[in-house]
């Protein structure tokens, strides 16, 4: 048995382990297959974690509204389960939409774009990558920062709601997850010529990792399907607005060979990473 205090620590570990991943960033020296493989590997993280928060997400709205067409549940329950489950798609993905055009481009402004560029302008290339490098890694934190929020909220409402060993299950399977999602922040900085400093890492790592500390927190004072509908669809938005993203960056840096052979590999270590909970009984 965990006390409060021992679950909120564990919850802070279970998100903070995403700084495991972010030291590849600092890479240097990456021939371009090298680094297209690289960011193609973190698309198929991100790709897992789209399926899998769409799908516990559409399987608690779905029950909702199934149970309400056999009588068995409210019909206003199962409105509100849906429309949470869109109204949080369209939050997660128009939401960056917004946060691009009106945000970022005040912080890294495009000078001009890649097919603009003559081919002995290498400078202002290097330039364009780098600033858009460091956009997508940003973006891709606050994507896995919402998806994160809802794993932490799974953790505190299995705890309040008495699960205790589905709360650990989940906090040992999360864990060993943002490892892997840390390197899906970092992929995009790898091979760059201004290495990302300490503190840039600290600030993605933050807001990919604290979600989770925060959501087990939140989560752990009131069980809501509602909330959990609506930060898992959040987090889906988020994370299809952020991979579609790293493909264009990745169709422009590598071979589609490489790009679907570096997506695979990424898939087969998200399903594998999951397994962990799967296999804990969770």
């Amino acid at each position: 048995m965990i006390d409060y205090w021992q679950l909120l620590l564990l919850g802070a570990i279970a998100g903070f382990t995403i700084f495991l991943g972010l030291p590849v960033a600092v890479l240097q020296n990456l021939s371009p297959k090298k680094k297209g493989f690289l960011n193609a590997f973190a698309l198929g993280i991100l790709v897992f974690l789209i399926i899998d928060v769409f799908s516990h997400g559409w399987e608690t709205a779905s029950t909702a509204a199934t149970n309400a067409s056999a009588g068995k549940g409210s019909i206003e329950n199962a409105v509100i389960d849906l429309a949470a489950l869109f109204g949080g798609i369209a939050i997660g993905l128009l939401g960056l939409v917004f946060y691009e055009t009106k945000l970022m481009t005040k912080s890294f402004p495009q000078i001009l774009s890649l097919d603009n560029l003559k081919e002995g302008d290498d400078h202002l290339h290097k330039l364009f990558h780098e600033a858009n490098a460091y956009k997508l890694a940003m973006m891709i934190a606050i994507g896995i920062g919402a998806h994160n929020f809802s794993e932490g909220l799974a953790i505190g409402q299995s705890y309040v709601a008495g699960e205790i060993g589905l709360a650990i299950i989940l906090i040992i399977g999360f864990g060993a997850h943002n490892t892997t999602e840390g390197f899906g922040i970092a992929g995009p900085l790898t091979g760059i010529l201004k290495k990302p400093n300490a503190k840039f890492l600290a600030k993605v790592g933050l807001i990919g990792g604290g979600p989770t500390f925060v959501g087990t927190m939140l989560g752990s004072l009131w069980i809501s399907d509602v909330a959990y509908i609506l930060f898992l669809s959040m987090a889906g938005g988020a994370l299809v607005y952020v991979s579609m993203l790293m493909y264009n960056t990745g169709r422009r840096q590598t071979t589609n060979n490489i790009l679907m052979i570096g997506i695979f590999v990424g898939l087969c270590a998200g399903f594998i990473t999951d397994l962990i909970v799967t296999l804990g009984g969770a």
